[in-house]
């Protein structure tokens, strides 16, 4: 069984599309309406859909998050790197965070975890 997309809801979906694009590699295959949905397209073919509240209200629960694994510490230094130059609220550096190396921001409300599991090797 395969995780396949999930959907998430934002305040403004052309900025979102911008973010996911720009930093996370997804490519829009659709948007709907003026902006109240968009279709993105992933690594092995995952689909995230972002759709815009009707009330405009984002809440999640707390520690709701989702995650980018990327394949060693470079690439988590430069996608915050590359976040932080962008403009994007990034907070804290990346870190060792219990067995992995990484670190986490809030986007529009959604917390989005980038980092890398640390190995014995490393």
């Amino acid at each position: 069984m395969k995780l396949n997309h999930i959907n998430l809801v934002v305040s403004n979906v052309a900025d979102a599309i911008i973010i996911f694009e720009t930093y996370f590699n997804f490519k829009c295959t659709d948007i709907k309406g003026d902006n109240i949905v968009a279709v993105l397209k992933g690594a092995d073919d995952f689909t995230l859909v972002i759709m815009k509240n009707k009330d405009g209200q984002v809440n999640y629960p707390d520690a709701f998050h989702i995650g980018f694994m990327l394949d060693d510490t470079n690439s988590v230094t430069e996608t915050y790197e590359k976040l932080k130059s962008g403009g994007v609220a990034v907070g804290q550096e990346p870190r060792k965070i219990r067995d992995s190396f990484g670190f986490y921001f809030t986007y529009d409300n959604v917390m989005i975890e980038v980092g890398h599991y640390l190995n014995e090797i490393e």
